[in-house]
């Protein structure tokens, strides 16, 4: 069911402090550090790809028009770093080695 309530867009860093810079301030792959929030969704800047978790409820009201305008000039800065620079065919999934921990229940 769609959360309700006035949630604003806002932009963090991982550790959580606002950036106090506006909307601007998010460069699509520009570093591995940034963060957008609008609503519950996250958008995490990386310098190889661009992650988005959690969810958007965009209502018929002015929060929602809000959270729509946010989310489409997040999108359209992503798609214009993406056209304005030579692309490979694909970026290589980085595979992270595994590591036997002991089990702390045992």
């Amino acid at each position: 069911m769609p959360k309700s309530g006035s949630r604003k867009s806002s932009e963090r860093t991982e550790a959580g402090k606002g950036s106090g810079a506006g909307p601007d301030a998010f460069v699509p792959f520009a570093d591995d550090a940034a963060v957008r929030t609008i609503g519950d969704l996250a958008i995490e800047n990386g310098t190889d790809r661009i992650a988005l978790h959690g969810s958007l409820d965009i209502a018929r009201d002015k929060a929602g028009l809000d959270r729509a305008r946010a989310l489409a000039a997040t999108l359209a800065a992503i798609v214009a770093a993406l056209e304005g620079a030579p692309l490979p065919d694909a970026v290589a999934e980085t595979v992270r080695p595994t590591e036997t921990v002991k089990n702390p229940f045992a």
